[in-house]
């Protein structure tokens, strides 16, 4: 297998490996930005263009880097928005490829069917009748444009993201399955009782295979106190907080704790949060608010920016408490939290159905509609906040009652009832515990 990122460092120290061998190595390779990537400077285009050209060299020289240092690379893993590497490593002797999908498995099939004949009635959809037109499209139930992949309604060349479309379908072109060549197969981020029509949908063209949730804490102990003493800290995207939420958390009823958290990448406009802040002050709950350093918005001084939305958020006897980076999964966990208000990334959304926390989605781009269907429509164990066309803020009414909505005990029951389907996947002998092992079995050639 060939993980894409890592150091040097950690190279070295995966070297030494344990006394039965089983290590994970980790070998970097470079995008071509190795000194950072300047959005004001340059385009999510240029970006693309140039991280396929210098990763397509540095990834073929730690290929054959590999090679000759006698431990050969058998099976590629990518993700998305990296369709390149399956053919270098192909031209390097990796036969197996796999693309490992971070988003739902109904965002795929959508992207398949889009490119598969249903373009021109997804592109008609959006452009004369709005996110709520009804769009249907093989094997899957009648979706609506707000309930696709938001990149499949790009219509105009000059649109910031209309680089992602060519990227997917050239992705499509590798997954869909063929006699000409090898299979590159595809590892689905979520298990079968979730999405089983948007399986079903693909499997006669793709070979997906179902493994998920991929999420560690499945695998950790269950005891939250042990967990927080023993284990060490997670690795993050950003450093978590130290303000001591977990013990904060720990002083609050059982389910009556609102969590936020638009994740690593969402912004927050300054309306927004002064909307969220004035529903958490109708609701009368205690609420846990993640909002990043680098979610402050820009055209003020951060450090005074900071204060404001911090004394806005939580004024009233220890009512809220604002951090700028949590260990979700842990927070997820606990007894206090009721529910959970998200943009309904992926990773997010399937921690809130193995954790049972009802949630309310408010999404903004990408597959995070998919996401908010799968929760609202689907799954059942949350409801998604409507936004305002003008800016996509979701108004403080809209919040209250969206948080009414999934706190109530039909939600909170369906929610307990996913996270029991979610663990059962991943538990050994489960679906996708089984999904997996099919996977390594063919991919290692065994015909048994």
């Amino acid at each position: 297998m060939f993980p894409c990122t890592a150091t040097a460092a950690e190279e070295e120290m995966a070297d030494d490996g344990d006394d039965d061998g089983e290590q994970v190595t980790f070998v970097s390779y470079s995008d071509g930005y190795d000194g950072g990537f300047d959005s004001a400077a340059d385009s999510y285009a240029s970006y693309m263009e140039r991280a396929r050209s210098a990763g397509e060299s540095s990834l073929a020289a730690s290929l054959r880097r590999l090679r000759d240092a006698g431990r050969p690379v058998t099976c590629a893993v990518y993700t998305l928005l990296l369709p390149w590497v399956a053919s270098v490593a192909r031209d390097h002797g990796v036969l197996a490829a796999a693309v490992f999908w971070i988003q739902p498995a109904t965002a795929l099939a959508a992207y398949f069917h889009y490119f598969r004949g249903h373009r021109d009635a997804i592109a008609s959809a959006a452009a004369n009748s709005g996110a709520a037109q009804v769009v249907r499209l093989p094997g899957l139930p009648p979706l609506r444009v707000r309930d696709l992949p938001s990149f499949l309604a790009i219509r105009d060349d000059d649109h910031p993201f209309a680089f992602v479309l060519p990227e997917f379908r050239e992705l499509i072109d590798a997954v869909e399955r063929s006699s000409a060549r090898p299979p590159t197969y595809v590892l689905a981020n979520t298990f079968d009782a979730m999405e089983h029509d948007a399986l079903a949908s693909l499997s006669p063209h793709v070979d997906v295979f179902a493994i998920g949730p991929v999420l560690s804490f499945l695998h950790e102990e269950a005891d939250d106190a042990n967990k927080r003493t023993l284990s060490p800290p997670p690795r993050d995207v950003f450093d978590h907080d130290k303000s001591g939420y977990l013990s904060w958390l720990d002083t609050k009823p059982a389910k009556s704790v609102v969590y936020i958290s638009f994740g690593s990448s969402s912004v927050m406009s300054k309306n927004q949060v002064a909307e969220v802040a004035d529903a958490m002050a109708r609701i009368k709950r205690p609420f846990l608010w993640v909002l990043r350093k680098d979610n402050y918005c820009k055209d003020d001084n951060e450090d005074d920016d900071a204060a404001a939305i911090k004394k806005l958020a939580a004024a009233d006897d220890d009512v809220g408490m604002v951090v700028t980076w949590c260990d979700q999964a842990r927070v997820l966990s606990h007894a206090s939290v009721a529910c959970f208000v998200t943009h309904g990334g992926w990773n997010s959304t399937l921690e809130g159905v193995a954790c049972g926390v009802p949630m309310v989605v408010a999404p903004q781009y990408s597959d995070q509609g998919t996401a908010a269907w799968l929760v609202a429509e689907r799954v059942g164990s949350g409801v998604r906040a409507a936004a305002r066309e003008a800016d996509g803020v979701v108004e403080a009414d809209e919040l209250v009652r969206c948080v009414e909505v999934a706190t109530s005990e039909a939600v909170a029951a369906r929610a307990a009832a996913w996270k029991e389907e979610a663990r059962a996947a991943v538990a050994d002998g489960g679906g996708s515990d089984r999904s997996l092992k099919e996977f390594l079995r063919q991919i290692a050639g065994d015909g048994n």
